[in-house]
């Protein structure tokens, strides 16, 4: 009779250390011999969050955008010939900026028929205006030259005149302003015979775009010119399609570098230049770049 009573109570106990491993099995927490274990529960992954090839991902705007154009027909020293184009080039592009984009008229200059004082007065304002955080475009078209022995390249303001250099306006003049200028991002365009000049070494296409807002938190120095070390014509195949494109892009970020690429081949095609794209060097680019956005 002890032995039966024994070993129902030898049973009793092993029921009871039995129920004690599976306690609360469906909870974060699980007993397992009366250990704690944490149990890892697999996130979801949102399909609005993930981070997919070629998604888009809006940069944090916090600045403003600054212009100054400038376009120059008309000179005053009869031996330098006057252009037709410029100015009206100049003027669609500053309609398709302010109009499509978010440059508000009050922060853009445009100056047609420039002189040197006024081209100076220009930059020294943006130099006081332009903050670390906005970004700024200089556009100019008009006469280029390219001094070969000097190595030194020149714009032409509408008061230069040819045999004196006093008035010309250097590319180190325009690079001392560029460091000058404290923006996150500056966009230089420039539709001029020997534009190309303003590159110390121009730089080749990435291989990969990198994210919009990658491109906009790094600072940038880039430029756009109609052509290398090479006269262009009056009629710009290069301003035809810079506009085009402005125009007619529907993407709400647009890369500088993007916006080249996509009219580059058409300016070739149609026209004896070869427009180029780069960085500026030794001012202050670190691998960013200039972001057209659309107004909403």
């Amino acid at each position: 009779m002890k032995r039966i009573i024994l070993l129902i109570i030898v049973c009793l106990i092993a029921t009871v250390y039995i129920s004690a491993q599976v306690v609360r099995s469906s909870k974060s927490i699980i007993h397992i011999n009366n250990k704690p274990k944490t149990t890892v529960i697999p996130q979801t992954v949102s399909h609005q969050t993930a981070n997919r090839p070629g998604m888009t991902v809006a940069p944090a705007i916090k600045g403003k955008y600054y212009a100054l154009i400038i376009g120059i027909n008309d000179y005053i020293d009869p031996v330098i010939s006057s252009l037709d184009r410029p100015i009206q080039d100049a003027q669609v592009f500053y309609n398709a900026i302010t109009e499509r984009y978010t440059f508000n008229e009050e922060n853009v200059r445009f100056l047609k028929n420039a002189t040197s004082t006024e081209m100076f007065a220009a930059l020294d304002y943006f130099a006081k205006k332009v903050l670390p955080e906005d970004s700024f475009i200089i556009f100019y078209a008009g006469h280029g030259v390219w001094d070969a022995d000097a190595e030194i390249g020149y714009w032409l303001p509408s008061d230069a005149r040819r045999n004196s250099k006093r008035d010309w306006f250097r590319n180190s003049t325009l690079r001392d302003y560029l460091v000058e200028i404290k923006s996150k991002h500056t966009l230089l365009i420039s539709d001029a015979c020997f534009g190309g000049s303003i590159f110390k070494s121009r730089a080749a296409f990435a291989d990969a775009a990198l994210a919009i807002n990658k491109l906009y938190d790094l600072p940038s120095r880039k430029a756009m010119t109609s052509g290398t070390l090479t006269e262009v014509p009056d009629q710009s195949a290069f301003l035809k399609y810079l506009v085009d494109r402005l125009m007619n892009n529907t993407e709400k970020y647009l890369s500088s570098e993007q916006l080249f690429s996509s009219f580059r081949i058409a300016v070739i095609n149609n026209s004896n230049v070869v427009p180029q794209y780069g960085e500026i060097q030794d001012v202050g680019d670190q691998g960013g770049d200039f972001i057209f956005i659309l107004k909403e």
